[in-house]
């Protein structure tokens, strides 16, 4: 492994679940901070973070409280500079999941020319203007549905994404991982992906498509798949090197995903099947992450006068309902678990974790005789955050940070396999 220093460049930053994952910081010190749990060899040269349509910025506050303000940018990044923004060799970031659509970039402002569905085009602004100098390497993070969406062309806004990695010279792989499956505490599904220029030694390994996805890709060292597997539903095809025929001609049936849960692209040829994850170590529990009963504060206790409230919503219903023009529906669900198992994974964390008003989604646990809602540092934990990382914003505003986020644990071991492969 090479001791020259990696310049990553952090977009769409949060409060900082890349720089975690990868500059390797873990914990508290009474004396200088955060400390190093890992040997790492990436360092974050720039960073930005903006949300639109609001003047607060809480999560640009977090970030710049823990980091500081240098090299750090609270700017909307479609305002930026290019000049502003320094040479590096690594990009990440987890961009917004919005309509790609080439063909409606004129048509609605919901679309490409919506406050977050510019965002990837900002990617490409930033690789293309970088000319000779772009990044060597991206990793980038979205919902699994990206490869699912949009509903009337399944897997056109991913390949939309894959046609202008090709156009810029990169061989990408991609994988949607469950944290939970490699050990971590949360069941939080994301597609992450990772990008190679073709000039790099990386880019030259991948030849055999499939034994890139099944063994010899960085996503299948970092998290294993069953070698036992026949690999379903596989799909291989090429992607067209025009932008505006992906937008209007991708799968227009719309009938079928063409991309699973992991597959590779190089030169513009796509391979693509489902991955069954194979992990052996010792998992983290939703339990294992919990504080003590006498360090909660009284406000995260559910009082007597609303538990039922909250079991109503947990649990089945078949009811009817009136909608606001008076006609009646039918209305189904059916339950979920109430309390949430404290010998299992966290469920995934929502941006609306926070707050007491009863919900269907927050997490409730059974510890000591009560019923509670999980505290900030507890949501941190579940997204294998330092204590405490995001404090100093409301609690409600800390749980909408992790809903937000992705869990570190992933982010650290794609980056220690990328390390050892430069």
């Amino acid at each position: 492994m090479t001791n020259k220093k990696l310049r990553v460049v952090e977009l769409f930053a949060g409060v900082g679940g890349f720089r975690l994952g990868l500059e390797g910081w873990d914990g508290k010190s009474s004396t200088s901070g955060y400390k190093k749990k890992i040997d790492s060899n990436y360092e974050i040269v720039w960073s930005n973070q903006w949300e639109p349509a609001t003047k607060a910025q809480p999560a640009s506050d977090v970030y710049a409280s823990r980091w500081g303000h240098d090299k750090h940018s609270n700017e909307d990044i479609c305002k930026v500079d290019l000049k502003d923004i320094p040479d590096h060799d690594v990009l990440v970031g987890g961009f917004p999941c919005q309509d790609y659509s080439v063909a409606t970039t004129l048509k609605r402002s919901g679309g490409l020319e919506g406050k977050k569905g510019v965002l990837w085009w900002e990617i490409c602004r930033i690789i293309e203007g970088k000319g000779a100098k772009a990044p060597k390497y991206l990793i980038l993070e979205n919902v699994d549905r990206l490869l699912k969406s949009p509903a009337k062309q399944r897997g056109r806004d991913f390949a939309i994404i894959l046609a202008c990695l090709n156009q810029f010279g990169y061989t990408v792989e991609w994988r949607v991982i469950d944290a939970s499956q490699f050990g971590m505490p949360q069941r939080r599904r994301r597609t992450f992906i990772l990008a190679y220029k073709k000039s790099t030694s990386i880019s030259k390994q991948v030849k055999d498509l499939s034994l890139w996805v099944t063994e010899n890709g960085l996503f299948a060292k970092a998290f294993p798949v069953l070698k036992s597997m026949k690999y379903p539903f596989a799909h291989e095809f090429a992607i067209d090197e025009n932008l505006l025929n992906v937008s209007k001609y991708f799968n227009t049936k719309g009938q079928e995903a063409l991309f699973e849960n992991a597959g590779v692209m190089k030169n513009g040829k796509v391979l693509t099947f489902r991955c069954d994850s194979s992990f052996k170590g010792k998992s983290m529990l939703l339990g294992n992450v919990v504080l003590p009963l006498n360090k909660v504060a009284k406000e995260f206790l559910i009082d007597d006068s609303a538990l039922g409230k909250w079991k109503y919503l947990k649990g089945t219903k078949k009811e009817e309902r009136k909608r606001a023009d008076g006609s009646v529906y039918h209305y189904a669900e059916g339950s979920m678990a109430f309390p949430d198992a404290l010998d299992k994974p966290a469920r995934t964390i929502i941006t609306s974790e926070g707050g007491a008003t009863p919900s269907r989604f927050k997490h409730i646990i059974f510890q000591d005789g009560k019923y509670r809602r999980l505290t900030p540092i507890e949501l941190e934990r579940c997204n294998m955050f330092p204590d405490n990382h995001t404090e100093g914003k409301t609690d409600t505003k800390r749980a909408f940070f992790m809903g937000n986020a992705l869990v570190v644990g992933v982010v650290e071991k794609i980056g220690l396999e990328l390390q050892s492969r430069i």
